[in-house]
């Protein structure tokens, strides 16, 4: 809302959630841009979080604090060792958050539970690139994170927590990487420079069929082998798929930033 009405916007999109009492990056993008999010370089995304030992919440998050309770100190090294064996196992399976945006039914998960409804939620996979610890100031364990897209850091520090044998809630969450992102203030980007894709070059002919939408041949294209994409034109992007000696537009006529 703040960023629609600072650059008289309508609309805007942005690329992933972050948790209401998270802060840190989140990319966002006004009208045909929003169309490129899932071609964006977004992985691994990295956070900073913390676990308050003894807090208990429905949400597992400080917004719901419904018990704090003294907690036995823990050792450090106990702590690094169970971060070491998590990121050894690469990928963890979890079940997200009750509240969280996941659909049941059509319905967002967090509405349910806000409504004292059942939630029930498929077990997910998260990769797990790093995990190293920040610091230790009992009861509060503050940690590094480098995961994929995806990835709810709430179940995390639950799996972290029933490693240890201990019980806590998030205090604090800060996502400070998405991938070639990483949080410095407000700025603007040209997207070229975040594109997940490659490059390819066309014919001079090629390019007012692009203009137009018309149907292109592989014989238009300098690299004719399988793949998505991107034609950096003269004022304007667009993404191509070549397959099997086929192409097909996946996005077209982008306006250049």
């Amino acid at each position: 809302g703040r960023i629609k009405r600072k650059y008289q916007l309508k609309k805007i999109g942005f690329s992933g959630t972050l948790d209401p009492f998270a802060s840190g990056t989140l990319i966002c993008a006004s009208g045909q841009f929003t169309k490129l999010f899932s071609y964006l370089q977004k992985t691994p995304k990295v956070y900073v979080g913390t676990i308050w030992l003894g807090a208990t919440s429905d949400s597992l998050d400080i917004e719901n604090v419904s018990d704090i309770s003294p907690h036995k100190k823990l050792h450090s090294d106990d702590i690094i060792n169970v971060l070491g064996e998590l990121t050894k196992r690469r990928e963890i399976e979890y079940i997200p958050p009750k509240y969280s945006a996941k659909k049941v039914n059509g319905k967002r998960a967090y509405a349910l539970a806000r409504e004292d409804k059942e939630v029930e939620l498929k077990t997910s996979v998260m990769q797990v690139f790093e995990l190293s610890l920040v610091s230790y100031n009992h009861p509060f364990i503050t940690y590094r994170a480098a995961v994929s897209e995806g990835s709810y850091i709430r179940s995390l520090s639950q799996i972290i927590l029933s490693n240890l044998g201990a019980k806590g809630t998030m205090s604090y969450l800060r996502r400070e990487q998405e991938g070639l992102f990483a949080y410095e203030s407000e700025k603007f980007l040209d997207v070229l420079a975040y594109l997940d894709l490659e490059t390819n070059e066309c014919t001079a002919d090629a390019v007012e069929k692009i203009y137009y939408g018309k149907k292109l041949g592989v014989s238009d294209f300098k690299n004719k082998n399988n793949g998505i994409y991107m034609l950096n034109l003269d004022g304007f992007l667009s993404i191509i798929k070549i397959e099997d000696n086929q192409v097909s537009y996946l996005l077209n006529r982008i306006k250049a930033c």
